[in-house]
């Protein structure tokens, strides 16, 4: 048996936890010297590095001082919390990395919740310590009271604490005093996390994650919880309804620095990747061949929202998208259910359109975005919470929303979350800025973001995580203003916008093609208005085409993919292509829209 740690990092999104694990790979030789990159290796894929965010776990391993340690980098948003919790049953041990500035956030007390019900043991990093206006004993204060706060045990609140800054490379007992590398945190890891418990017996090991190759298919990820996995022997496959399905194992890989490679044997508490199994799903238990026992399975974070996604139908279809058809967005959908556990596809009545469930916004967003660099074109409805029949009520799912704000304009985010039926729970002052607290329906945060950025200047910080299912809070006040929409196809031109300055801003630079029924602007009004923005300035007798055509516009809102989710009413759809987002009526015509 090799000596093994398993351990799973936590942190909130953006307080330096890849580039931790970054150091952690030079400091162990992964890579020579002269290799070294300064990018991040762990946050692979493009979305991942254009927003800073980790969005599916990764597993490395490193060997230091003889002891294998298996490292879990887990997401921090709360939005993909289903693929925490799975991968917290992979690890005996957890690093809570904090940044010595701002402390433990909202989104980290989600997953660090998950982790002390599942009895790892933590060891808190607080990293960043060579920011100017930086307060590390505070910090490890608020750690402290969270913790408790979150009915941890005595052990579990005798924690390690290690300050660094992983940005320098290097980590320490002595905040004041700078070390030379990271070692001090690998010593502190092979100390406190205690390796895998060893339990006699056949073969188990609970799928918690999966990964999808287009050679061999679906792979499945988990730890072997009792006996030891071979490959090519034959294995019992226990689903999570107690049925029993008899198959083999085919390819069996180990983890190894970032990559995966081919063994012959994994050992009782090691992590492993397996090829060959077919139909499993995350929970399923690979057991003994002759004496299977599964192992519990683990819940699975239901989805809150859904939206409808259909194909492109309007008059651009096509020019852009190598992937139009209702065929491609179906394959697509199904594809991506194999390995994103938290979405569900569901086929409606119409063969165009499909019913997406997914774990917010973002989670959605993210697929969107991810389908439209590969090539797809397709539109989208609004988004919309799902609602469940319990007790004979209707009931809709509550999120807490926590919002860091600077004081001065807390009356007026105060004002504009209460609309939207949110209940204030806390307001306490957290350094120069506010700390308010709201319970708040799911509908009410859709379009929340916007409107807290532009109240606070920028300056809010909104973080949001489900809390549980409450009955209906009745109806939320939708956008209270009505939108400019295109008269005809054709281009747009300065001087007819210019004159539409005072209705209201556009989403449309001049010179850009739209088309009957685009929408390319918000009206100052509550109501909907039709407008000429191709039109030309007509010339006389006494006046030269070029004399006066100098006009001066306000620039454009420019709307992410998130904001026009957001934005959008129900007689509307977004229009997604690998070039563009655009926002629509779903009828174009506007003597349709009259008679509907």
């Amino acid at each position: 048996m090799k000596d093994i740690r398993n351990i799973a990092i936590i942190a909130h999104v953006d307080h330096g936890k890849t580039t931790l694990v970054d150091k952690i790979l030079y400091q162990c030789k992964l890579f020579r010297d002269n290799e070294e990159k300064a990018e991040l290796i762990l946050d692979n894929n493009d979305l991942e590095r254009e927003r800073g965010i980790t969005i599916v776990s990764k597993n490395v391993s490193v060997t230091y001082k003889g002891v294998k340690i298996n490292i879990i980098d887990t997401p921090g948003h709360a939005d993909f919390g289903g693929e925490v919790e799975r991968v917290l049953n992979m690890a005996d041990g957890a690093i809570l990395l904090v940044d010595a500035f701002e402390g433990p956030m909202p989104q980290t007390r989600y997953v660090l919740g998950k982790a002390i019900e599942s009895g790892l043991k933590p060891l808190v990093v607080v990293n960043k310590v060579d920011k100017d206006n930086c307060r590390p004993e505070e910090v490890h204060e608020d750690v402290f009271d969270l913790m408790f706060n979150l009915d941890a045990t005595e052990e579990q609140l005798d924690f390690p604490t290690i300050y660094g800054s992983a940005k320098n490379g290097w980590m320490g007992e002595d905040w004041k005093k700078q070390e030379d590398d990271v070692t001090y945190l690998l010593d502190q890891i092979i100390e406190h996390v205690p390796s895998p418990p060893i339990h006699e017996g056949t073969l188990q090991l609970q799928i918690t994650s999966i990964d999808y190759s287009n050679y061999i298919g679906r792979i499945a990820i988990g730890r072997v919880t009792r006996g030891r996995i071979e490959a090519g022997k034959p294995i019992s496959l226990v689903k999570r309804d107690g049925s029993i399905v008899k198959t083999r194992v085919k390819e069996l890989y180990g983890f190894t620095g970032l990559g995966k490679e081919k063994v012959d044997l994994v050992e009782c508490g090691d992590l492993c990747a397996v090829s060959g199994i077919d139909n499993f799903d995350i929970g399923d238990t690979i057991a003994d061949f002759e004496n299977p026992e599964g192992l519990t399975p683990m819940a699975i974070d239901e989805p809150t929202m859904s939206m409808l996604f259909t194909i492109n139908n309007s008059p651009f279809f096509g020019k852009e998208g190598d992937f139009v058809t209702s065929r491609h967005l179906r394959d697509r959908l199904f594809k991506e259910t194999e390995k994103n556990l938290a979405l569900r596809v569901e086929e409606t009545d119409s063969p165009d359109s499909y019913i997406v469930y997914g774990r917010g916004i973002l989670h959605l967003s993210v697929c969107i975005e991810t389908m439209r660099r590969e090539g797809y074109e397709l539109q989208l409805g609004k988004p919309k919470v799902i609602i469940k029949e319990i007790d004979g009520k209707k009931c809709e799912p509550i999120e807490l929303l926590t919002i860091d704000l600077p004081d001065s304009v807390s009356g007026k985010v105060i004002e504009a979350v209460t609309q939207r039926k949110g209940e204030m729970v806390i307001m306490e002052p957290k350094g120069d800025l506010m700390h308010l607290e709201f319970n708040i329906p799911s509908r009410g945060i859709i379009g929340l973001r916007n409107q807290i950025l532009n109240l606070t200047a920028g300056e809010g910080i909104m973080a949001h995580r489900l809390l549980r299912y409450e009955p209906w809070k009745g109806d939320i006040p939708s956008r209270n203003k009505g939108v400019m929409i295109a008269h005809e196809t054709g281009v747009t031109i300065p001087f007819a916008l210019f004159k539409l300055v005072e209705r209201g801003h556009f989403f449309v630079p001049p010179g850009v093609d739209v088309y009957e029924g685009q929408i390319i602007g918000e009206n100052t009004r509550d109501n909907d208005l039709v407008v000429n923005v191709i039109k030309t300035k007509k010339l006389t007798n006494m006046r030269s085409s070029g004399a006066d055509d100098k006009v001066k516009l306000p620039p454009h809102t420019i709307m992410s993919l998130e904001q026009s989710m957001e934005y959008i009413d129900e007689d509307e759809y977004v229009e997604i292509t690998p070039k563009s987002i655009r926002i629509r009526k779903i009828l174009l015509k506007e003597h349709e829209r009259k008679r509907s």
